[in-house]
């Protein structure tokens, strides 16, 4: 293999394959980047079994010539070193070529580097995935979509299952639900999809996480493939493929109480600033125990108490305060989680009681909702 490729365009692919290199892994092979040069271009890969991801440089584009083959082939190059290295590179111009036993010389500039180069063909083959199901959501709405739930996927891997976020699509309504059983995140978006419909599709929390870092800013559909156990994602010249998870996601919809024995509509930015205010006392009990009381006056007291520091109430005017009187506790850190991805001036909050699920949802529409478990507490 013998190329020349402008630096630019290759550490832009690199660092989009790079996130899914194995960092913990006792097979050598997983802890590299995959290099294929042919006469149409260059493509990187990267794998860590659960998630593949490959980004193709074409030789040129309309403006400009990109990379030029002079003798095709593939190298695997050790990810640690190589993605530091052509950040740093002085030229340019980044010249490659893989010699006997993958020992592989790059040359920018002045600066002369050799990299040991590990055999292609010990690197896992790309998943083959069938494109039949397919639908192509805008990338801002994808990336708000995992932005509005992934934080409430559980963080224990005893329960694997709800380490991801269920998928559905019904009917153009496409929806994500993530919960760790003491909180519950839920965001549906109308799309186009056809005929397309899936359920119990569930990708790790981590793997979104990954996947909303590469969608490009601007407004461009992504091509999202779902198969039997991978589902594959088309951003541009990027394929982001992940494994889906093993398990049946619970069913959540039983828990979610439709009507309410006290409601309340707050201004979401000044809730979130008392809750926060309160959050740093409650932090310091390592409970994060915060508690909202409704007023005779239809305010709202929202506190918290530290044996060893004090205490921190404050009073909030309600927009709208109906039902019984309410007394309860909650963790405030999983209340400011899910304050922070409502996009709405005003929010609603829903109680049937201080045992029973808190709902909380934006007032300007209905395309999330936020549930939080209460705290059963001595007072």
């Amino acid at each position: 293999m013998k190329l020349t490729i402008l630096r630019h365009e290759l550490n832009e692919a690199i660092q989009n394959v790079s996130k899914a290199v194995s960092s913990r892994t006792t097979i050598p092979i997983l802890s590299g980047i995959k290099i294929d040069a042919t006469f149409t271009g260059v493509t990187l890969t990267a794998s860590d079994t659960d998630i593949s991801i490959q980004s193709f440089v074409p030789l040129e584009t309309a403006d400009k010539r990109i990379a030029t083959v002079e003798r095709t082939g593939s190298v695997v190059l050790p990810a640690k070193f190589f993605v530091e290295m052509v950040k740093k590179l002085p030229h340019e111009e980044v010249h490659l070529e893989v010699g006997e036993r993958f020992q592989t010389m790059i040359r920018s500039g002045s600066t002369d580097i050799q990299l040991a180069g590990l055999d292609p063909e010990e690197f896992p083959v790309m998943p083959t995935v069938a494109e039949d199901q397919i639908i192509s959501v805008p990338g801002d709405l994808l990336r708000e979509m995992i932005r509005q739930t992934v934080f409430a996927v559980t963080t224990n891997e005893s329960s694997p299952i709800l380490t991801g976020v269920l998928w559905n699509l019904q009917d153009g309504s496409f929806k994500f639900v993530a919960t760790d059983r003491h909180r519950l995140a839920s965001r549906t978006a109308p799309v186009e999809s056809g005929d397309v419909r899936f359920s119990n599709v569930v990708i790790s929390g981590k793997t979104l996480s990954e996947l909303a870092k590469i969608v490009p800013d601007q407004n461009v559909l992504v091509d999202i493939v779902v198969a039997e156990s991978q589902v594959l994602f088309k951003l541009g010249n990027v394929l982001f493929f992940s494994r889906m998870l093993d398990g049946t996601y619970p069913d959540t919809s039983k828990i979610i109480p439709q009507t309410f024995k006290t409601e309340l509509v707050l201004n979401t930015k000044m809730l979130s600033d008392a809750i926060d205010r309160a959050y740093l006392l409650s932090r310091e009990e390592k409970t994060n125990i915060v508690r909202l009381s409704t007023m005779e006056d239809g305010s709202i007291e929202i506190s918290s108490s530290s044996s060893e520091l004090g205490r921190v109430t404050e009073q909030l005017e309600a927009v709208q305060l109906n039902g019984d009187p309410l007394r309860i506790a909650f963790n405030s850190k999983y209340m400011l989680d899910a304050l922070k991805v409502i996009d709405s001036e005003e929010l609603f909050i829903g109680f049937t009681g201080a045992m029973s699920p808190i709902i909380i949802k934006p007032r300007d529409h209905d395309h999330s909702l936020h549930l939080i478990l209460p705290y059963r507490t001595t007072n």
